[in-house]
């Protein structure tokens, strides 16, 4: 019987072992130095605010992997040995081994942080492992202002999440927009006015420049790029991640941003697999980044490889591009590629409609202007239906049939206004004026 040695049980590897379990009799064990069970990690700064408990955000309780035999060991991985197929683990200060037919890496990714002075002191955090809201408790406790760096997704909620506790944000953006690195600059511009509204101390074009501290290394202030000083107790780094591979370093397993592998996940040495935020695909499939930190690719990383390891030789196929999120209470869902500007083709245009300017919705179509290709759509505000345009991105279908079939993409129109009227006659006038 082959015994499969997982390390890291976030979304990708704890569906890798179920799926490793459906398909197999083989010997399953799942090593994790965070929490000793799955949970849901979107879901931490919901136990922040006290809108659930993390016991709420586990995906399946301990006695699961036990009516399985997935055998859970709650240890750090400190070293492999790829030649002899052992992996060196330690808990509480004790080394031990476990050894492995097949290896799959599943370390996902940590907060990158920039050696700016002083980003040790205390009060100073990024905020993406369950440790890291353990710490967020801690200095959240009395603090009155905070200073969070960085304009991602992990800095919007953690702005939230502070505003809920009423610490007083300031949210440093070093672009001229929120998010205009990945949204076009149209919508980056609506996207920011919102945030603005919702968090007063939001500054844009402004980075952090200096962690001030006090005699026992507390945060007290920071300086900006802009040479601004800030008094707070609190500095939230959101800067993004980046794989957690450094304790790989000494091993002879190839690795660049993250773990290198093939379209079968395989490393450079044999039997020794990764996927998840961690895995750095070589040739990743067209329109798709070579690491994907979003949780669904991790799913389907870990069922691809299930199918891999047990049936036959299966690749990673993702299929169209899409993703959401939550700006405070405004909804945004993407299906296909809207680029930013600095990142668009020639022929990439963009359509944008605004529905509503009260209550912030809108969307924004891109599309093909020498074909009229439809390329994907951003909306805010309105909820749209995703097995729609994932048929309608495989399809190719043209912008022109997106538009005049919206009624059928956009989600419960029982309970919300029908904006396709609105958006078809926007659309025929934008198509005027640019003449296509």
């Amino acid at each position: 019987m082959k015994k499969l040695v997982i390390i890291g049980n976030g979304i990708a590897g704890t569906t890798l072992a179920r799926w490793v379990r459906k398909l197999s009799d083989f010997e399953i064990e799942m090593v994790s130095d965070e929490s000793p069970l799955f949970y849901s990690r979107t879901a931490l700064m919901y136990i922040f605010m006290g809108d659930v408990k993390l016991q709420d955000t586990y995906g399946y309780p301990e006695v699961f992997f036990e009516k399985n035999n997935i055998k859970l060991i709650h240890a750090r991985a400190e070293h492999i040995d790829t030649t002899q197929k052992t992996i060196l683990l330690k808990k509480e200060g004790t080394s031990f081994e476990t050894s492995y037919d097949y290896l799959v890496i599943a370390t996902g990714s940590k907060p990158t942080f920039y050696n700016w002075p002083n980003q040790n002191a205390k009060g100073v955090q990024g905020f993406y492992h369950l440790d890291d809201l353990q710490e967020l408790e801690e200095n959240a406790k009395h603090a009155k202002n905070a200073v969070l760096v960085g304009g991602g997704l992990i800095g919007i909620e953690l702005a939230e999440m502070l505003q809920r506790r009423a610490i007083n944000t300031y949210f440093l953006i070093r672009e001229k927009w929120y998010w205009n690195g990945v949204l076009p600059d149209c919508d980056a511009q609506l996207l920011t006015s919102y945030i603005a509204e919702e968090c007063p101390g939001l500054a844009l074009e402004t980075s952090l420049d200096k962690i001030e501290v006090n005699t026992q290394n507390e945060v007290i202030g920071v300086t900006t790029t802009t040479g601004e000083s800030i008094a707070c107790d609190l500095v939230g780094i959101a800067t993004g991640v980046h794989p957690n591979i450094d304790w790989l370093k000494e091993t002879s397993i190839e690795t660049d941003k993250g773990v290198l592998i093939n379209a079968h996940f395989e490393t450079n040495i044999k039997d020794v697999f990764a996927i998840g935020d961690c895995a750095q695909h070589k040739m990743p499939p067209k329109d798709r980044r070579n690491v994907e930190a979003v949780w669904y690719t991790g799913r389907i990383m870990g069922e691809t490889l299930a199918r891999h390891l047990c049936l036959e030789p299966s690749v990673y196929a993702p299929g169209p591009w899409f993703n959401s999120a939550k700006f405070f209470e405004l909804e945004y869902q993407t299906y296909g590629l809207v680029s930013s500007d600095r990142m668009k083709k020639e022929n990439e245009i963009h359509f944008q409609c605004v529905l509503d300017s009260t209550n912030h919705k809108w969307i924004t179509i891109a599309l093909d202007q020498n074909n009229n290709t439809f390329l994907g759509i951003n909306s805010f505000g309105i909820r749209l239906r995703h097995e729609v345009f994932e048929q309608w991105l495989i399809e190719k279908k043209t912008s022109d049939f997106i538009v005049n079939n919206m009624t059928k993409a956009l989600f419960d129109p029982e309970f919300f206004k029908d904006y396709s009227q609105d958006i078809q006659k926007a659309y025929k006038r934008y198509k005027n004026e640019k003449n296509i």
